[in-house]
């Protein structure tokens, strides 16, 4: 009897189903899930014994800097660090230079990310005073995750802060939109709360209620107009006390850096590479988040990998820039974490990769079934490793994380059946795609 041919099979893993974890083989067949179990042929066979295969991880919040600002990340650069931390996909942030705010520059970075970009890819438009009525539009572009809005300044030069011009964009489109929640007339009027040289006046500055208020305000627009959002970063326990009563409209994203560091030691330790906004809080505040993670309050984790060059983050504060980078160290620190307790695997699982595909429609990803990308993140959760410089393959060189040891560690990532990173090897060239959405993938042909 001839055996069925396949492009590759993964042997002997822990496979992560969406009803059960079982040790079995998968087999790939044109970049897509053709076979769970049985038997096969298959042109590689990369034995897992041992190994726990997870679906492909989606970081849905990262920043690669490009254009205009690649000193201390580029395309590339950032893709080849998601690979490495094993996420299979990522969604990429409007605040470049110039910024991704109309068709042409959507278009611009496609084409940068065409052969360049190590991990599928959808890039977010920026929502500005000028484009507010045309974000309809502009979120129905091939390759776009959405539309973003920064309602409080951070870097770049993206800003809607106006609630009307906040409504305007709410009631351009239907996509779910994408939030950073922090109030700009409080941040301005408490600018007097950073003191020069202690970056751990940062949260004072930007405080708790810089943070709630915004997401009050936005979640009143959001039943103002009908439009689901999805606010990013929640950094503090009572914006997701009050998101947990309005679940219908409003998700959210908590990020690894918040659930792992805490003011108290971060900012002694690291100064001014634990800058970022929100900012890293203190220990109450980081329990807080643990304890809505339990309660199911956030849907996703997303990274907001924001590398800046070294010398730039080594600025007196508060000359120096927010941000850190995390796409590499996203999966790492959950995999820690779930070592450690502190939540399942699969609820790693329903953050990274079913949540995000049920958040925003992607095509094809978020589960290990027949019929979907071949896209896994496979991992060895009995392994103890520390995280070394050397290791890093983002362009800014450095981590808040180097130097921490860690229980679980990335060994695989294949994207639509390609082996992106293997043993931290990466392949000969790279083959990241844009994702697909329902909202913007063409009907299809009857």
């Amino acid at each position: 009897m001839t055996l069925p041919v396949f492009d590759l099979c993964l042997e002997n893993g822990s496979v992560v189903l969406p009803d059960a974890t079982v040790v079995t083989s998968v087999y790939v067949r044109d970049g897509r899930i053709a076979r769970i179990g049985g038997q096969g042929d298959a042109g590689r066979v990369i034995d897992c014994t041992g190994l726990t295969i997870l679906p492909g991880v989606i970081d849905t919040q990262v920043h690669f800097r490009e254009p205009g600002l690649t000193g201390a990340e580029d395309l590339a650069t950032g893709s080849m660090a998601a690979v490495m931390g094993g996420v299979t996909a990522v969604f990429e942030m409007p605040n470049t230079k110039p910024a991704t705010d109309c068709p042409e520059a959507v278009l611009d970075k496609l084409e940068r990310a065409r052969g360049r970009m190590w991990c599928d890819h959808a890039f977010y438009v920026g929502a500005t005073t000028d484009n507010a009525d045309r974000c309809g539009e502009l979120e129905r572009l091939p390759g776009t995750a959405g539309i973003k809005i920064f309602m409080g300044s951070s870097t770049g030069s993206l800003l809607v802060s106006d609630d009307a011009v906040l409504e305007r964009v709410l009631r351009s489109g239907h996509r779910r939109v994408a939030i950073h929640a922090e109030d700009e007339g409080r941040l301005h009027a408490r600018l007097s709360e950073r003191r020069a040289g202690d970056p751990a006046s940062h949260p004072v500055w930007r405080d708790e209620e810089t943070a709630l208020r915004a997401t009050k305000r936005i979640v009143s627009l959001a039943r103002r107009t009908g439009r689901r959002i999805h606010v990013l970063h929640v950094t503090t326990p009572a914006e997701l006390e009050f998101l947990s009563g309005h679940k219908d409209i409003a998700s959210c994203e908590v990020t690894p850096q918040h659930l792992t560091l805490a003011g108290e030691e971060a900012y002694a330790e690291l100064g001014t590479l634990a800058q970022m906004n929100p900012p890293i809080r203190g220990r109450a505040w980081r329990d807080g988040l643990w304890y809505w993670m339990g309660q199911g309050v956030p849907d996703i984790i997303g990274s907001d990998h924001a590398p800046h060059a070294l010398e730039a983050k080594q600025r007196s504060y508060p000359d120096s820039p927010s941000g850190m980078p995390g796409v590499q160290t996203l999966l790492p620190l959950m995999l820690d974490h779930v070592a450690h307790g502190r939540l399942s695997l699969r609820r790693v699982v329903d953050m990274t990769s079913a949540g995000p595909q049920r958040l925003f429609g992607l095509v094809r990803k978020g589960r290990i079934a027949v019929g979907y990308d071949a896209d896994f993140s496979v991992v060895d959760l009995a392994a103890r490793w520390t995280v070394q410089q050397d290791w890093l393959a983002s362009k800014c060189g450095w981590s808040p994380f180097v130097g921490r040891e860690l229980h679980g560690r990335p060994v695989g990532t294949i994207i639509r059946g390609h082996v992106a990173m293997w043993e931290n090897q990466l392949a000969p060239t790279a083959q990241g795609a844009p994702l697909l959405f329902e909202a913007t993938d063409r009907p299809l042909a009857p």
